[in-house]
């Protein structure tokens, strides 16, 4: 019979503090922030090339008003992504030039989105030891914006901007022969930037379902 004078240590497990993970903003703001970020790389490769829209041999003066009417409307079927891009761009230099405005804008926005948006629905906004319901906030904030939007300099920078920016492209599409444009109907350009917010299906994807017989 065989001896032995080890003995045997208990063991003890011991379970380790949870870590302390970095705060992570809500689901909702990540999916916005993504949706947003898909939407404009989507609609940035859309955007025909700028070489095109700057090529200068393809400007020409117009002969009539009806003549400049009808290439405008032909350039903004082919560049309309880029036409976004440069109204976009100049309203953004334009709140860049403007520190005062550009904090009323984002403040305003922030409002919505945390406020309202983002908030949960059965949690109930609470300030300053007051609980406001959903309509209280949804007034609030539109109250708020008609007092930035009309009642600020915010307002003025924003039409101003949009103003330039239509002159602009308007100025661009009545000068540039469209002669060596081919819009395809099927080309995912045609449906427009704005349709990747709203889902609408571009016709080269409602053509590829399946069709009646």
């Amino acid at each position: 019979m065989v001896s032995s004078d080890s003995q045997v240590l208990p063991v003890s497990t011991t379970t380790q503090p949870p870590t302390l993970t970095e705060s992570q903003p809500p689901p909702a703001v990540r999916a916005f922030v993504n949706r947003v970020t898909e939407t404009v790389r989507d609609g940035v490769s859309r955007s025909r090339p700028w070489s095109e829209l700057l090529n200068r041999s393809a400007f020409t003066k117009p002969d009539s008003l009806s003549h400049a009417a009808l290439r405008l409307r032909k350039n903004s079927s082919y560049f309309r992504v880029n036409y976004l891009c440069i109204v976009s761009l100049i309203i953004a230099f334009s709140l860049l030039a403007h520190p005062f405005s550009l904090v009323l804008l984002a403040c305003l926005a922030a409002s919505w989105l945390f406020l309202y948006l983002f908030r949960p629905a059965d949690r109930p906004l609470i300030l300053l030891g007051r609980s406001f319901s959903d309509l209280e906030t949804l007034a609030a904030l539109i109250l708020s914006t008609i007092v930035v939007i009309f009642f600020t300099s915010v307002g003025s920078v924003l039409i101003s901007a949009l103003m330039v920016g239509v002159a602009t492209v308007c100025v661009h599409g009545a000068f540039r022969a469209p002669d060596d444009l081919f819009l395809d109907e099927h080309d995912p350009a045609a449906a427009g930037f704005l349709s990747t917010f709203i889902g609408v299906p571009t016709s080269s994807s409602a053509s590829s379902g399946p069709s009646a017989v």
